[in-house]
């Protein structure tokens, strides 16, 4: 496996967890847009539960896929984030693989080396 294809799973990874931050923003702005309209014209019956209990479920199911039990943290979370799914890559790769073509010095790589590439690169590659 290439730097380049190591690059490439992590990138998808981390974009996998930017989109369920997109859907959980939405969720959250509409389940408040929802329960303004329905506190404003019929308080007596909260109807807004419906679709954001539907919604949270579908919420909750999104999370549990990208981030399993565990979840993000801390600033620059993009970059950590990044530099961890190479790494876990990599580590996977060697496993699978008896000849240890590729060297993980201190188990740690420098992301500053793949931005440089990813200028290079189009951003339609990582769909």
């Amino acid at each position: 496996m290439t730097e380049e294809e190591i690059y490439r799973r992590a990138k998808k990874k981390v974009n996998a967890k930017k989109g369920f931050y997109i859907h959980f923003g939405t969720f959250c702005a509409t389940t408040l847009f929802l329960f303004t309209i329905n506190f404003l014209t019929s308080p007596e019956f909260w109807w807004f539960l419906i679709p954001s209990l539907g919604w949270g479920i579908g919420v909750v199911s999104h999370y549990i896929t990208v981030f399993g039990l565990s979840g993000p943290s801390g600033e620059d979370w993009e970059d950590k984030e990044l530099e961890k799914e190479m790494r876990k890559i990599k580590r996977q790769h060697l496993d699978e693989h008896d000849d240890h073509d590729i060297t993980v010095p201190n188990d740690e790589l420098e992301l500053k080396e793949f931005k440089k590439l990813r200028d290079e690169w189009d951003d339609r590659d990582f769909v």
